[in-house]
């Protein structure tokens, strides 16, 4: 595992903590949880084209449903 170190002000660690802390969460937990969320996120290309499709063929999903 990769450690990395992200500089904030103190205001923003004063609001990490307080979203951490609301989270039941230690910061560090916090933040590490957000990232892989926002990293498993398909990429918006992919959204788009998903997306387009869904509705190109919505009529199509419907009567096979």
């Amino acid at each position: 595992m990769t450690t990395i170190a992200i500089p904030l002000s103190e205001e923003r660690m004063d609001q990490l903590r307080l979203w951490a802390e609301k989270a039941g969460m230690a910061p560090e937990e916090f933040l590490r949880r957000h990232i892989e969320q926002f990293l498993d996120q398909p990429n918006e290309p992919f959204r788009q084209a998903a997306a387009y499709v869904l509705q190109k063929n919505a009529e199509l999903y419907r009567r096979l449903a």
